[in-house]
């Protein structure tokens, strides 16, 4: 199957959509004393939580990871490649890059904490720096989960994922009305894994084999969507607003699952268009260049926040009108501008990191026929626990180095990293190449 450019495009486009929400979202208001403080948006100005609609596409880049990893999954099969193999480097693909930003943050806040940075705005650091760190535990478990995944689509098809949304209905409900404890955590994989199991049946042509299953999907899940919102007890916002129970996010929801489900329909509606647009040249030279450097435009998307408050803010620069005026909203353009000026020269400097972390990613990725897989699955759930843990924390919880968390993200990585004997021999370029796609 060749190369579709519409899963590339998706994927690219969730990523400059969660930056450039995140940047809309953030604000920043200094005070008398000098003191830098974040408002939250959502939470201040109600009115804004309608946007997150816009921006929450993360149900189309979990949709995308299934796409990809379906081929991959079956490529891997075909070579001979093991489930351990196979999830060891796409978990390793995620934790390397992760594991070097969170190296070099966490060292910033151990110098910070040692010249007796104040721990509230270390903390509040810490968390900004963390905040986008919830999906990488959901998409390794669920790259893990992938091999088991696949078989039961190849068995059940769409009956899979209606299933898993079924099962999630049931555990909101649990949550919701029975105040089961802890059940709700379970609607990270299977509300994310819905979105993920469809691009599994999109791949194989069961979703758009008849134009009116996209359409149906679409309407049927927006009008759920709209019912659940206005005559059941979610909230418009698809983003977490502190305070707000139930949160659609955390766990995600029922409305959630009704709006991935919408967003999906809606994007396999918009394919034939849009993939007219990417055969031309330049508009795929963009959406190239912006997927090869997804990882690192999403890890890092909010330095330049904290640069340009360290330059316009702390020194008064920036021009202050009240917050959520007409003045206010005018200036996020430039705001957005200068961030996005500081990001392409944060990209420029990470470059020479990102070709040594791709040489190093081919000189240590698990074999793909790994036959001795423990360490492998015990170093993927030990780097999940410490991810989980910044993604609610922070770096710097209660302005205090996170020791533990740290050091578990170094041993959970070590292990997946770890070298071990395959027992499948490739004698030929062809299956090299074959064995380097699958990856």
């Amino acid at each position: 199957m060749s190369r579709d450019r519409y899963v590339d495009f998706m994927r690219a486009w969730a990523i400059v959509l969660v930056v450039v929400g995140h940047w809309l979202i953030t604000a920043l208001v200094r005070g008398p004393g000098g003191q830098i403080t974040a408002p939250e948006l959502l939470a201040t100005i109600p009115w804004t939580q309608w946007l997150t609609l816009g921006f929450q596409i993360m149900p189309l880049f979990f949709l995308a990871g299934g796409h990809a990893a379906g081929g991959s999954w079956l490529r891997a099969r075909e070579t001979g490649g093991t489930a351990a193999g196979w999830v060891g480097r796409r978990a390793l693909r995620l934790l390397l890059p992760a594991a070097v930003y969170s190296g070099l943050v966490l060292l910033a806040v151990g110098i910070c904490s040692a010249v007796g940075v104040d721990p509230d705005t270390l903390a509040l650091v810490g968390w900004a720096m963390a905040m986008q760190f919830w999906f990488l535990p959901v998409y390794l478990l669920l790259s893990a989960l992938t091999p088991a995944l696949h078989t039961a689509h190849r068995r059940w098809g769409l009956l899979v994922p209606v299933a898993m949304g079924a099962a999630a209905l049931a555990a909101d409900a649990l949550t919701l009305a029975v105040r089961v404890p802890y059940i709700g955590l379970l609607n990270y994989v299977l509300v994310w894994g819905v979105a993920y199991q469809l691009g599994f049946c999109w791949r194989d042509g069961l979703l758009t084999g008849r134009r009116r299953v996209p359409a149906a999907m679409a309407a049927g899940g927006g009008l759920v969507f709209a019912a659940l919102i206005t005559l059941g007890p979610f909230p418009v916002s698809l983003i977490l607003v502190t305070g707000q129970n139930p949160s659609n996010t955390d766990p995600p929801s029922a409305a959630m699952l009704a709006w991935a489900v919408a967003q999906v329909g809606l994007c396999l509606l918009a394919a034939p268009a849009v993939r007219r647009l990417l055969d031309r040249e330049r508009v795929w030279w963009a959406v190239r260049h912006v997927g090869a450097t997804s990882m690192t435009l999403y890890l890092w998307h909010m330095l330049p926040v904290l640069v340009v408050a360290a330059g316009f803010y702390l020194t008064g620069i920036a021009p202050e009108p009240a917050f959520g005026s007409a003045a206010w909203w005018g200036l996020r353009v430039p705001w957005l501008l200068v961030l996005g000026v500081v990001l392409v020269g944060v990209l420029l400097a990470l470059r020479p990191l990102e070709r040594r972390q791709a040489l190093l990613y081919e000189r240590i990725r698990p074999d793909i026929g790994l036959r001795r897989p423990w360490p492998l699955w015990l170093g993927l759930a030990t780097s999940v626990t410490a991810l989980s843990w910044f993604a609610t924390r922070g770096f710097a919880y209660g302005g205090r180095f996170p020791v533990l968390p740290a050091l578990s993200l170094v041993v959970g990585t070590t292990l997946v990293m770890a070298r071990r004997r395959t027992t499948v021999h490739r004698t030929t370029d062809e299956s090299k190449n074959t064995l380097r796609e699958a990856a």
